[in-house]
């Protein structure tokens, strides 16, 4: 999968198409999702140009894989879902089900969230 930079996330992160923005610094952005699975439900997307974990592991600096890891926590923390809990699911690559080609984290809390993945 490579890094469209016509991707929705782009769009968001140049402006382009409008966000619910929750939180903001040098690293990262959070807004709410449009179409909610959860009570919370917050995308953090890092600013720059990476496809999923493992691109973002192998070429990100180490300041933005910190300051991306460290701005879920404060989104979950300001969010108020930090002390009850709160699941971050990242999809990579086609098996995983990703979307848009374009890191990012979901935050899904509000409600007790089951199994991560079902038995088979």
């Amino acid at each position: 999968m490579a890094y469209d930079p016509n991707n929705v996330f782009a769009k968001i992160l140049r402006g382009e198409i409008p966000c619910n923005k929750v939180y903001e610094d040098e690293h990262a952005l959070a807004f709410h999702d449009i179409n909610p699975q959860t009570p919370t439900h917050i995308l953090v997307v890092p600013k720059g140009a990476y496809v999923n974990w493992t691109d973002f592991s192998e070429t990100a600096s180490d300041a933005e894989i910190a300051g991306f890891v460290r701005a879920i926590a404060t989104v979950a923390k300001q969010a108020g879902v930090a002390e009850d809990g709160y699941r971050v699911l990242s999809n990579a690559g086609v098996n995983a089900n990703q979307e848009v080609a374009h890191l990012h984290a979901h935050i899904f809390a509000g409600r007790k969230l089951g199994r991560m993945v079902p038995k088979e």
